[in-house]
């Protein structure tokens, strides 16, 4: 028997072995480090045993998937630990994330922040008795007889939903069993550093008409150090929450008596949506780009028509009975609308492209378990926008819609931030997506050459397309390290066909264009989050809500303050005076504390002499100025748009 290793070479036995046989005869070190093998691609334990010719990589911590394993063992330690305090606890799922693991249990009294310290204790002792971790492969029949006998029927559901026949692996450790597919450490005393970080609620498999779960976050490394580094991290990330920040800041609040997922922009948050909103609806006209004002519903049958209807129902609010011939939907976006402009006259191929672009009020129903404070909502704004133009436009349109989000990334500080993903539709979930496998094949063709021919360096991944076409997504993480798409450009190869859009070409005969659906600065709502969270409040100047806090020392310059504040405002400054009663260093850190780019300081002595005392949230006291030189630094500061 052959066994070929990663690097090529090629190991000879005449018997099976098992992967822990194979990694000790490599290096003994490396049997000690190792978590798992990987073998013909697929994860395996160390005791796996390997009967046939096979290619094999051993696996440690230092790569990704043997920290996955080893978190998610850790999970299973977690949720034996809370068998062990709560019995009548009901075991969902514990899969394992990025930064870390989460098990979600249905508890009969629910569990606080302290009971996650009894629980931490109780995995302590488990890891301590170093229990060997054994798999066990049943009958589909077996295995449900099994979790029944636990009272386990969330697991009970998971294996009914495999197919007739399957094999079902679980692992065992000590008098605990848990449902898996594996690979897992050899034995709870491996788990070195972990801590439990959060609880939090969860719905059973995403659907809020399922029951409520209680959800654990954890996290595990091999390392105490690197575990230390981790919570100091997530620390410094509370701080940036958008969510906590954001509402110190008065940028925006959320109300159970509003709904959720339905957040309200205060003054400051307002402020800040109208100037990112009026600087890209002004650099979209000067690329080319035609401004439209469309309905925030339509009868289902524009959605028919579209294909959402067939396609993303789920996610749309339905405004009465769907199936009467008055039925209204909430719009999801705004490409049907706008291509009913499209429609309106003639067209000619000396018209195309045709650039469409909306400041747009959205609506899409996601589940309560997914929403997240700006981040994720149900109604948000979109810079949303669509390219009607002939096939040999694509790439050019493609490549400026690009640029004009590398622009708006630029001016916000984000460009670094951002990774792209290749989003295509893949094989596994084809119902999901319009059936016409030529032009999937033929337009995931065009996006990858395009993209390569920019030379982005970008992840592919399958099932992740929009229901018409391949798309580019622009990536970002959020302080937690979750990851969001924040801009997307999509290809759309039906539209065109489906609402009878056509365009003369040069010859005089009819054809169909292509559409290309694009987010020149992605969700309003989002984007501001994100920039919370980066900046911690302290917003590049350009886009704070307040750009300067003119403050008087005394009564007797109050009106020299006001005067003051009214000459920034006609120069387009964003200015506002604090007349209080108060000292001037009180009013001062309460400027540093809203994040407050410029303090302006005036007494007797400044309105005497037509100055003013000026103090930079960055670099401190700045010194004596004339009202007209730093209004024109500030005027020079601001429409340089930098971060």
């Amino acid at each position: 028997m052959k066994i070929t290793l990663k690097d090529g070479s090629v190991m000879e036995f005449d018997k099976a072995v098992t992967v822990a046989e194979v990694a000790g005869q490599i290096s003994e070190g490396l049997l000690r480090n190792a978590v798992c093998g990987s073998v013909d691609g697929q994860l395996v334990d160390l005791s796996y045993t390997i009967d046939k010719d096979a290619e094999l990589q051993i696996i440690t911590l230092k790569d990704k998937e043997g920290l996955q394993v080893y978190r998610h063992t850790t999970s299973h330690v977690l949720a034996q630990a809370v068998k062990n305090i709560f019995p009548t606890s009901k075991l969902a799922i514990g899969p394992t994330i990025e930064n870390g693991f989460y098990y979600d249990i249905e508890f009969k009294t629910p569990i606080t922040q302290q009971d996650l310290i009894k629980i931490e204790n109780e995995m302590k002792d488990i890891i301590k008795s170093d229990l060997p971790i054994e798999r066990l492969v049943y009958g589909k029949k077996d295995a449900v007889k099994i979790f029944k006998d636990f009272s386990e029927p969330y697991k009970v559901e998971l294996i009914n939903d495999l197919p007739v026949g399957s094999e079902i692996s679980c692992y065992k450790q000590g008098d605990f069993m848990d449902l898996c597919r594996g690979p897992h450490l050899p034995s709870t005393g491996k788990i070195k550093a972990f801590k439990l970080t959060s609880v939090t609620g969860a719905y059973w498999r995403g659907d809020e008409k399922n029951k409520m779960l209680t959800r654990i976050y954890g996290t595990a490394f091999a390392k105490k150090s690197e575990l230390d580094e981790h919570l100091e991290a997530l620390e410094e990330a509370k701080k940036r929450d958008h969510n906590k920040l954001g509402r110190e800041l008065g940028i925006f609040l959320t109300e159970e008596v509003v709904g959720q997922g339905l957040p309200i922009l205060a003054p400051k948050g307002a402020k800040i949506m109208q100037i990112l909103s009026r600087f890209v609806e002004d650099e979209e006209e000067k690329r080319g780009f035609m401004i439209t004002k469309t309905p925030y519903m339509a009868k289902n049958d524009l959605y028919r028509i579209s294909g959402h209807w067939d396609h993303y129902r789920d996610k749309m609010f339905i405004i009465g009975d769907e199936n009467s011939p008055e039925a209204l939907a909430l719009r999801p976006m705004t490409c049907p609308f706008q291509y009913q402009i499209y429609k309106n006259g003639l067209k000619s191929y000396r018209d195309l492209p045709c650039r469409y672009s909306e400041t747009a009020t959205l609506f899409r129903k996601e589940a309560s378990g997914e929403m997240h404070g700006l981040i994720r909502v149900r109604q948000f704004t979109l810079s949303d926008g669509h390219i009607v133009c002939t096939p040999e436009q694509i790439e050019e349109e493609f490549k400026r819609c690009l640029e004009l989000s590398y622009y708006f990334l630029d001016c916000l500080g984000m460009r670094d931030d951002v990774t792209f993903r290749f989003s295509k539709r893949g094989n596994a979930n084809k119902s999901k997506y319009i059936d016409n496998d030529k032009a999937w094949n033929e337009t995931e063709a065009l996006m990858k050459k395009i993209l390569d021919a920019i030379g982005i360096n970008y992840v592919e991944a399958d099932d992740e397309a929009a229901f018409y076409g391949p798309k580019l997504d622009v990536q970002i993480k959020n302080v937690y390290g979750k990851e969001d798409t924040l801009i997307t450009i999509q290809l759309d190869f039906a539209a065109a066909h489906s609402f009878e859009m056509t365009y003369v070409d040069e010859n005089g005969t009819k054809q169909y264009p292509f559409v290309i659906h694009r987010s020149s600065i992605g969700c309003y709502e989002r984007t501001l989050a994100l920039l919370i969270e980066k900046y911690a409040g302290a917003f590049p100047f350009w886009i704070c809500p307040v750009q300067v806090k003119v403050m008087s020392l005394t009564e007797r310059t109050a009106d020299y303050a006001m005067q003051i504040v009214e000459e920034l405002k006609k120069n387009g400054l964003r200015a506002e005076v604090d007349n209080r009663n108060e000292k001037i260093g009180y009013k001062i850190r309460e400027a540093q504390l809203e994040k407050v780019p410029y303090m302006f300081i005036v007494g007797d002595k400044e309105k005497e002499e037509n100055k003013i005392s000026v103090r930079s949230r960055k670099d401190g006291d700045l010194g004596v100025m004339g009202i007209e030189e730093i209004i024109s630094k500030l005027v020079q500061e601001d429409r340089s748009k930098k971060a």
